[in-house]
């Protein structure tokens, strides 16, 4: 793994858990809540219960996830670019994950949140996309 990689991994983790605090954690989780069943939110965490360790490192992953893909296979290097490929590969993962938990648990009130939730992936995808496509192709002569 050279150096590009793990500064987009980098860049991509931070960027996922700044933009994930701020989707998630603060604009849509009265939204959210209302579309968990009782059960569902009775085994969530409490914020101050959380484990910031476990959240850091799966943004983590996130952007490696997204700088492997971008630097092995498909030769992504430019913000655009990322941004494309992370919208549409966190809205194809997050509607594979939503669907097999509708088909599995009662977790959701409506099947809105199976548009909704991929939806508000792809946004996400696509600004840690756009800044790991971004580090990888910075420098770059072109």
């Amino acid at each position: 793994m050279n150096a590009k990689i793990l500064l987009a991994t980098l860049a991509g983790g931070v960027t996922a858990f700044l933009v994930g605090w701020l989707v998630w954690g603060m604009l849509l989780d009265p939204y959210y809540r209302t579309m968990y069943t009782p059960e569902a939110l009775s085994v969530q965490r409490a914020p101050e219960d959380m484990i910031l360790w476990g959240i850091i490192a799966s943004n983590l992953v996130s952007g490696l996830l997204l700088a492997l893909i971008y630097s092995r296979w498909a030769n992504i290097s430019t913000f655009k670019g990322g941004a494309i490929a992370g919208a549409v590969i966190c809205a194809l993962v997050a509607l594979s994950f939503d669907l097999g938990m509708y088909s599995f648990m009662k977790m959701w009130t409506s099947t809105t949140f199976l548009i909704i939730d991929p939806l508000v992936n792809a946004i996400f995808g696509a600004i840690v996309g756009g800044v790991v496509g971004w580090v990888l192709g910075y420098g770059d002569k072109r």
